[in-house]
């Protein structure tokens, strides 16, 4: 297998630069970064452990799905912390939050 040309590499580049990904968490995330990123994973986890689509979980917490693509994917720089509580909520009311002094 031969290693792709110089054009092959810049036209592949040029096309992931549009690709969003899921976001990683910062190396050292504040409380509220890693409250957020917890909250995406809890809809991620939902997703899969009730083998239901993108669009089922738009429907059940009753945004468009490309919300929920972003939520999915921790791009949420569009929603405050209390909306995505609010969003997961909705799909589970057994939810909380618990602030622990860990000092």
């Amino acid at each position: 297998m031969a290693f792709p040309s110089r054009e092959e590499i810049e036209r592949v580049s040029k096309k992931l630069k549009n690709v969003e990904g899921t976001l990683l968490p910062t190396s050292n995330p504040t409380p509220i970064e890693q409250l957020r990123w917890d909250i995406c994973q809890k809809f991620v986890l939902y997703k899969m452990n009730h083998q239901i689509t993108q669009k089922e979980l738009a429907t059940q917490i009753g945004v468009d799905e490309a919300k929920v693509s972003k939520i999915l994917r921790h791009r949420i720089e569009e929603f405050t912390t209390d909306r995505l509580v609010k969003l997961f909520y909705k799909i589970n009311q057994n939810f909380s939050l618990k602030v622990v002094d860990v000092a």
